[in-house]
């Protein structure tokens, strides 16, 4: 697995990147965001850590500059600024996960192979859909009455658990326990921004929204008249 780790701070990459590697990682360093993102834009790259305070340009920026050229690549930003907002902000740029500083570096290998997995599962060419919108396992694209939607990994990830559980009202602990892998604060609404950011892409603008939410159990996707 090859990984892409922009981080300035010289012991904090020197500790990532030799954890990784005794992990049999393969780990190309950037210490600025410029340099990080022309890497992220040349090569191929399994995974992306990404700090959000850089020199010259700030995470967030090569999120979304990366996001524009590769929608699907797994990118886990890493933030000393721990408050909901914040999180908010780095998931809203693009990333599929964050970690706050300071972290235990078996709680970022956990991170990164949940997103190894999700991104690495290709379903074995299978086709998911609900109405217009169609899913293609294999080769990682979606499309609602034809037209491509581009989406995160994360964001696939998540329409994916909606798709295999069509019809039947998931809760924000499931999303949580099957999509994240992991646990949030009581009072985190990351899954709530998760499933905005794929509402404006699956159900703005096309005839008949397929999201719904049911209040205090949790997301069902299904057809209007389902």
């Amino acid at each position: 697995m090859k990984i892409l780790l922009v981080e300035d701070e010289p012991k904090v990459a020197s500790f990532i990147k030799k954890g990784l590697e005794e992990q049999s990682y393969e780990v190309d360093q950037a210490y600025d965001g410029n340099f990080g993102l022309k890497m992220a834009l040349q090569n191929e790259y399994d995974l992306i850590i990404l700090d959000i305070i850089l020199p010259h340009l700030n995470g967030l920026e090569v999120c979304q500059q990366v996001r524009k050229k590769k929608s699907q690549v797994p990118i886990l930003m890493l933030t000393a600024l721990g408050s909901t907002d914040d999180k908010i902000t780095g998931l809203d740029a693009g990333a599929d996960d964050y970690l706050t500083k300071p972290f235990e570096f078996k709680e970022l290998l956990a991170r990164l192979r949940a997103l190894s997995r999700r991104s690495g599962d290709n379903g074995g060419g299978e086709k998911l859909s609900i109405a217009d919108l169609e899913m293609d396992l294999g080769s990682k694209t979606v499309t609602r009455g034809g037209k491509p939607i581009n989406l995160t990994a994360r964001e696939f990830t998540l329409l994916h658990y909606l798709l295999r559980n069509k019809g039947r009202v998931v809760s924000r602990v499931d999303i949580t326990e099957s999509v994240w892998e992991t646990s949030f604060d009581t009072g985190s609404n990351v899954i709530d921004v998760y499933i905005n950011f794929l509402r404006k892409k699956i159900d703005k603008g096309f005839p008949g929204k397929l999201i719904h939410t049911l209040v205090g159990m949790g997301y069902v996707l299904k057809e209007d008249d389902a």
